[in-house]
């Protein structure tokens, strides 16, 4: 692993002198400076790993308990995108002498997909992207010096596996009130199963709509700073996906899972479910017990907007009125105000906002109630987390997705939200894979090329040799450093 390390002294070094040189004839392009500064330390970084890589498949081909069992078929060059650029190495093909089984042994190693074309580290910097901005973007940032295509961009989406919830480590925490916040975000498919199968109804319209739902679980809300004026929710934990039919009562059983992995049930009071009454919502509450289901704010106060607004001066003090009925009047009263609303309208459509508000808050009428009547409770604020969430990546701009990529976004869009990170994710992937039958026997093979790397005793003649200028500090630095970076390598 010193040919990149000679071969940057040689000609890398010159190259960065020759930038110093030229960025001193012309300050004013420093930005020309940092970019050639740039490139020649990122190749030297590419150059080393992909010396580092080769190394140690030589290893391998070099080792007599792997001559034992398995024999040498072919060497190949592989191509790896990585965080940084390509990486290209080599690597070899052997075969089993008992079973005729042939492996890449450098990939058993490794714990690479014989198939992959891209670095962990690259992946993690896909999906970070990709779900703020677009596929084509997250092609863009999974490597500085490369990128790649929105296909497989999709593809690395569509595969994702999301971990299920884990157990608090320590002590669970003990709130005596929790919330429950749910909506959904609407999104368009490109196709409902195959492309080409979308339908149009009466109006001319493609039935191309699915949801996406969004649930957080949180303690309250509380002010960013003492005299701010904005809030933020304490210790909110997001659960986003399609989750469709069925698959609804798993959505609500992991809510339920990390309420019980996280908190001290027997300390709760009272569990708060707000939202907007949707049918997905009533049904999956109902597998929480002592959950008490309270109106989102916005939909009432949307509504009771609607029924007022022909009311014009009076508007305001006739939601002022409605409000108060629902807080502590019964159905009937409500009813009568409902008619004095209707006496006052001169439109059918007036009328027909009227009919719709009252039915809507008559079929939430004890979660209308509760909305008004205990004011501890924190406003709901489902469609700003709707936006943020899910609709800013998914739906406000016109895009199509499949079933399988929205529903994977939505997920992948919780766990950032769930600050989690990426390089995990990735590695999850591996472990929800069966592992190769035979694998256990490159195990002593694997090690032997481990201890070989920490035998390495060239560090300080080939620092004797170097042609730059270095200080002794610089030099004993260097020394310790790379020596320890192996080790802590392999």
């Amino acid at each position: 692993m010193l040919n990149s390390i000679q071969h940057f002294i040689e000609n890398g070094v010159p190259n960065l002198q020759k930038a110093s040189k030229d960025f001193s004839e012309n300050p004013k392009d420093f930005a020309g400076f940092v970019s050639r500064v740039r490139n020649e330390a990122l190749q030297m970084a590419l150059d080393y790993i992909s010396e580092t890589l080769s190394t140690c498949n030589q290893i391998l081909k070099d080792s007599p308990i792997r001559r034992e069992k398995w024999e040498v078929v072919r060497t190949d060059e592989k191509t790896l995108i990585t965080s940084i650029g390509k990486v290209m190495f080599s690597k070899t093909l052997f075969k089993n002498k008992e079973t005729g089984e042939r492996r890449y042994l450098l990939d058993d190693m490794l714990e690479f997909d014989p198939h992959e074309r891209m670095s962990e580290d690259a992946i993690a910097q896909l999906l970070s992207e990709t779900v703020q901005t677009s596929y084509r973007k997250g092609g863009k940032a999974a490597s500085i010096l490369d990128e790649v295509s929105k296909e497989t961009v999709k593809d690395k989406i569509h595969a994702l596996e999301f971990p299920k919830e884990q157990k608090r480590r320590g002590r669970k925490r003990k709130v005596e009130y929790l919330y429950i916040e749910a909506d959904e975000d609407h999104v368009s498919l490109q196709f409902q199963k195959k492309k080409g199968d979308l339908q149009v109804n009466q109006y001319g319209r493609k039935l191309n709509g699915m949801i996406n739902k969004l649930i957080y679980v949180h303690e309250g809300i509380e002010k960013d700073a003492p005299k701010s004026k904005r809030h933020h929710l304490v210790n909110a934990h997001y659960f986003c996906g399609a989750y469709e039919g069925k698959a609804n009562s798993e959505l609500w059983d992991e809510v339920y899972t990390y309420i019980d992995n996280n908190y001290d049930i027997s300390s709760i009071r009272r569990i708060y479910l707000g939202a907007d009454g949707g049918a997905w919502i009533k049904a999956g509450g109902k597998r929480i017990s002592g959950i008490t289901y309270i109106l989102d704010e916005f939909h009432l106060k949307k509504y009771l907007i609607k029924m007022t607004n022909h009311m014009q001066d009076s508007a305001y003090d006739a939601r002022k009125v409605l409000s108060e009925t629902i807080r502590d009047g019964s159905k009937e009263d409500f009813l009568s105000v409902v008619d004095m609303l209707e006496y006052h309208a001169e439109s059918a459509k007036e009328k027909k906002y009227i009919q719709e508000g009252a039915s809507y808050i008559l079929e939430n009428w004890s979660a209308a109630k509760i909305r008004l009547r205990y004011r501890r409770i924190p406003g709901c604020s489902t469609e700003g987390h709707v936006s943020h969430v899910l609709a800013k990546r998914m739906s406000m701009t016109p895009m199509g997705w499949s079933r399988k990529g929205a529903d994977r976004m939505a997920k992948l869009s919780a766990y950032a939200w769930n600050k989690k990170d990426m390089l995990e994710l990735v590695r999850y992937q591996k472990t929800i894979l069966p592992k190769a039958v035979g694998a256990e026997e490159v195990t002593t093979v694997v090690a032997e090329v481990r201890n070989t790397m920490h035998k390495q005793p060239v560090w300080g003649k080939y620092y004797d040799s170097m042609q730059v200028e270095l200080s002794g500090e610089m030099k004993k630095w260097m020394r310790i450093g790379m020596y320890n970076y192996i080790w802590k390598l392999f």
